[in-house]
């Protein structure tokens, strides 16, 4: 059986995340303690003890998220699981930060640093009120990308997240964005709603923020990581360090290719996900592309007795 690890996103954070895991695993607290002083603050404080909407801030949800995603892996480490019993590693959005962290090839503490930079980036791209992302239900992407193309009229709307076969998430100009909602009711959408978030994610209005990224990617030691990761903007496998570097700076602008790096590792032979972290959105979407795929969530000490035990 081939697995793959894949590593949440935005979206999966929740006040108490990763807390039984550093009770239980010495390991997996001291994931929380290099991210509290690579920040320089007590993150996780914030992530056990504070308000939904604080940790909701993308410059907080970004390292928390990869925070909690190791301390899960590091977990599973102290009981004999390592990343290289995987075929490849694979994250969504920030989660492709996460991936390269349990692969070796980003530190943890540069991880922290860099999601921290990069939230706040993302944040300060656009200002509040003039972007928006919206998720288009029941309709594919070739669809999706045509009531984008349609709703843009000379401001930016594209096709951001391509989750699986009927789940596409839209970002740009938010009278734009409102257009696609719209038009995508017309088309014959099942849902069609504004998303909850604080900036449009993944289009051309990001680009200061991959500005931003490319300079705070060139300070930092990229490795070969210990396993291929599947990256979000190509959808196939990378190993070269200079071009996942090169990658995550796209990867700011560009859509997060999900299902097909699903399709992707499913045709390479993967069989079984573990996805290691925060929530199960992940897991639910891959089912969605690939019906046979067996899924894990791992965000517990449970979930991680229940993974050791299970036949492989």
């Amino acid at each position: 059986m081939s697995r793959a690890f894949v590593f949440p996103g935005q979206g999966a954070q929740t006040i108490g995340m990763g807390r039984d895991l550093a009770q239980a695993y010495p390991a997996a607290r001291a994931v929380f303690d290099e991210v509290d002083d690579a920040l320089g603050e007590k993150l996780s404080t914030l992530i056990w003890e504070g308000e939904q909407d604080a940790l909701t801030l993308t410059q907080n949800a970004q390292p928390a998220l990869m925070a909690t995603s190791i301390a899960a892996m590091r977990a599973l480490e102290s009981e004999g699981v390592k990343v290289t019993d995987a075929a490849f590693v694979a994250g969504h959005s920030l989660g492709e930060y996460s991936a390269l962290a349990a692969a070796g090839a980003l530190s943890v503490a540069d991880a922290a640093r860099l999601l921290r930079t990069r939230g706040r980036a993302m944040q300060e791209a656009v200002p509040v009120g003039v972007g928006a992302m919206a998720a288009l239900l029941g309709l594919d992407f070739a669809a999706a990308r045509a009531v984008a193309e349609e709703a843009a009229q000379g401001q930016v709307c594209q096709a951001a997240n391509d989750n699986d076969p009927a789940q596409v998430v839209v970002s740009g100009h938010k009278a734009a964005v409102e257009r696609a909602v719209e038009i995508a009711r017309a088309k014959g959408a099942k849902r069609a709603v504004i998303l909850p978030v604080s900036a449009p994610f993944h289009c051309a209005l990001m680009q200061p923020a991959a500005e931003v990224m490319r300079a705070a990617l060139a300070d930092v030691t990229v490795n070969t990581p210990a396993v291929p990761l599947v990256a979000n903007v190509r959808a196939e496998a990378v190993s070269d360090p200079d071009l996942i570097r090169a990658l995550l700076v796209e990867q700011v602008t560009g859509s997060v290719r999900w299902r097909e790096s699903v399709l992707w590792m499913a045709e390479a032979g993967v069989t079984e996900a573990w996805e290691v972290g925060a929530g199960k959105a992940l897991s639910g979407m891959i089912r969605r592309i690939v019906r046979e795929m067996e899924c894990r969530a791992i965000g517990t000490p449970e979930d991680v007795a229940a993974a050791i035990a299970a036949p492989n």
